[in-house]
């Protein structure tokens, strides 16, 4: 399976221009870069809570079908927002569990200056 043309032709996620940008052995990185129009203030470019957690989310699952091959849908996400989103924004993601029917990822989502602003566990259906 191609993981980043699959999440390329993720039709929500092209729309918010997440792009995975590596996936491998239970590890994924992508980025997304900020535009007004996924702003939440009208003053300053600020990442809209939920581009946050689509960003984490999508990042998230390319790391777990990296391990299993196949889509893996979302069970539940948890996402702490530790601090303002500004300018263009990159998670990495890590594969704690894959399990025959669940599997949970841990992910960072940093700002274009390196600021941790989001961190999030996310639990996908493996089977």
């Amino acid at each position: 399976m191609d993981i980043e043309s699959f999440f390329e032709e993720m039709p929500f996620a092209d729309l918010l221009g997440v792009e995975v940008t590596e996936a491998a052995d239970g590890h994924a990185e992508g980025r997304l870069e900020m535009r007004e129009d996924l702003s939440w203030n009208a003053d300053r470019l600020m990442a809209h809570g939920g581009v946050t957690f689509t960003l984490a989310d999508t990042v998230g699952g390319a790391a777990l079908v990296s391990e299993v091959e196949q889509p893996v849908p979302t069970i539940d996400m948890r996402i702490d927002y530790l601090s303002a989103g500004t300018g263009d924004l990159y998670a990495e993601a890590d594969v704690v569990r894959c399990g025959g029917d669940v599997g949970v990822v841990d992910v960072e989502v940093y700002s274009e200056d390196d600021t941790l602003i989001a961190d999030a566990r996310g639990v996908y259906k493996t089977g």
